[in-house]
């Protein structure tokens, strides 16, 4: 299952661990990724999406259909 928010796009990121004696060995920053039913009553119907938790509060604040509004190439139907 790729670690990929469906609505911003954010994905997983590489860097360093940094050690006091200045090694450096990759490390891996994963994102706070929710999998989430939302209701859409336009639609009347059901969608499950993987979000990140940004986005969640995002969708709490504004809505779902603003919010898949603004990125209208995620619902086709």
């Amino acid at each position: 299952m790729s670690k990929i928010c469906q609505i911003s796009g954010k994905r997983v990121m590489f860097g360093n661990n940094v050690s006091k004696a200045i090694n450096k060995t990759r490390r891996r920053f994963d994102i706070n990724l929710v999998k989430k039913r939302f209701f859409i009553p336009e639609q009347n119907k059901w969608v499950t999406l993987k979000v990140t938790a940004s986005v969640l509060k995002t969708i709490n604040k504004n809505g779902i259909s603003e919010v898949l509004r603004k990125n209208k190439n995620l619902i086709k139907d």
